[in-house]
C-alpha cells in the first residue's frame, strides 16, 4: 500500500528543499531548479554530496538534514537518488523524496546490481583510478572516458558542453555503487519520480521500475540523464508538486492531498533543448565494473 504523506504539525510553513547531486557533479548541477525554487519563496540547500561510498556519503547527508528546521523536501538526481534513500530513513522532517533520473535501491540492492539487471551504456563509457587519501585509506574513482561523456551521458547537450563537463568532472568512489542499501526510506515516505526517456546512463526501464514499486507519483519528459539543467522548469515543476503536497499535510489538507500513483506512470513530453548538465551517476552500472572490482583489492 502506498504510504501517506505525513502531518508534520507545522501551521502552513514552507518546507526546506534540499538536493543532493549525483556523481561526476556538483551542487551548481541545480542551478536551474534553485533559481525557479527561490522565485517562489522556498528556502534551498544544496550540499555537497562527497562521492565516497554509499554509507559515508549517506551519513554526511543526514547531518546535514539535521541542521534544518521544519519540514523538508529532499530531491535526488542519478547516484544521489540512493543516497536521500538512505540519508532519510528515520528523520520525521522528511517528508517528501523526489527522484530525478535516480537510483532508487532497495534494501540489499547497489546501483551495481541494479544496473545488472536493467543495462545501459554507462558499462562501456567508463574507467577506473587507484586513489589514495590520508591515514592509509586508499579505493578507487570512477571516471567518465572523455570522448563518452556526450554519446552516452549528455546527448540531448551540445558537444561543447559536455565536453566541459568531462573537464570539470568529480570523481566518485567505486564503493558508491557497490555498496548495498541497508534501508529504503521511499517504503514510507511519499515519493516523486521523473523518468528520462533518452537517458543512456540509467536505463529508463530502470527508473520505471523503480517508480512503479515505489508508489511514486512519475512524470516522463524527452530528455538524456542531465535534465536537471536541461529541463530545470520540469525538474523544479516535480519538486513544486512534492512541496505542496507537504503543506497541504501540515495544514491538515485532508481528502485535498494527492494519493500516490499506483502505476508509476504519467506521462509528459518536453522538448530537449538545453544547456549544459552535471549530475551524471553510473548507478546502472556496471556488469564490467563488477568484473574490475572482483579484481582489485582496496
Amino acid at each position: 500500500m502506498a504510504p501517506a504523506v505525513a502531518d508534520d504539525g507545522a501551521s502552513g510553513a514552507k518546507p526546506t528543499i534540499v538536493l543532493v547531486h549525483g556523481a561526476f557533479a556538483d551542487g551548481s548541477s541545480w542551478n536551474g531548479v534553485i533559481e525557479r525554487l527561490e522565485r517562489q519563496g522556498y528556502t534551498v540547500m544544496a550540499p555537497a554530496n562527497p562521492l565516497r561510498g554509499l554509507y559515508s556519503d549517506s551519513t554526511y547527508i543526514a547531518s546535514v538534514l539535521k541542521s534544518v528546521k521544519g519540514p523538508i523536501v529532499l530531491a535526488g538526481h542519478s547516484y544521489g537518488g540512493a543516497v536521500i534513500s538512505t540519508a532519510a530513513a528515520g528523520n520525521d522532517q522528511v517528508k517528501s523524496l523526489v527522484y530525478i533520473s535516480a537510483l532508487m535501491p532497495d534494501v540489499g540492492e547497489s546501483g551495481m546490481s541494479l544496473g545488472a539487471r536493467f543495462p545501459s551504456a554507462l558499462g562501456t563509457a567508463t574507467r577506473t583510478v587507484p586513489y589514495e587519501a590520508g591515514g592509509g585509506i586508499s579505493g578507487t574513482d570512477l571516471y567518465l572516458k572523455r570522448d563518452k561523456v556526450h554519446p552516452v551521458f549528455a546527448a540531448c547537450l551540445p558537444e561543447s558542453q559536455a565536453n566541459l563537463l568531462g573537464v570539470t568532472q568529480r570523481p566518485a568512489a567505486t564503493t558508491a555503487f557497490s555498496e548495498t542499501a541497508k534501508v529504503a526510506a521511499w517504503k514510507t515516505i511519499p515519493s516523486w519520480a521523473l523518468v528520462g526517456r533518452q537517458d543512456m546512463t540509467i536505463s529508463p526501464d530502470q527508473e520505471r521500475f523503480e517508480a512503479k514499486r515505489a508508489h511514486s507519483h512519475t512524470v516522463e519528459i524527452n530528455s538524456c540523464h542531465v535534465s536537471l539543467i536541461a529541463h530545470p522548469a520540469d525538474v523544479a515543476a516535480l519538486i513544486l508538486q512534492a512541496a505542496t503536497a507537504t503543506a497541504t499535510a501540515a495544514t491538515g489538507g485532508g481528502s485535498d492531498r494527492p494519493a500516490l500513483a499506483n502505476s508509476g506512470s504519467v506521462q509528459r513530453t518536453a522538448v530537449v533543448t538545453g544547456l549544459a548538465s552535471a549530475s551524471l551517476a553510473t548507478g546502472s552500472a556496471l556488469v564490467l565494473l563488477g568484473r574490475r572490482l572482483r579484481r582489485r583489492t582496496y
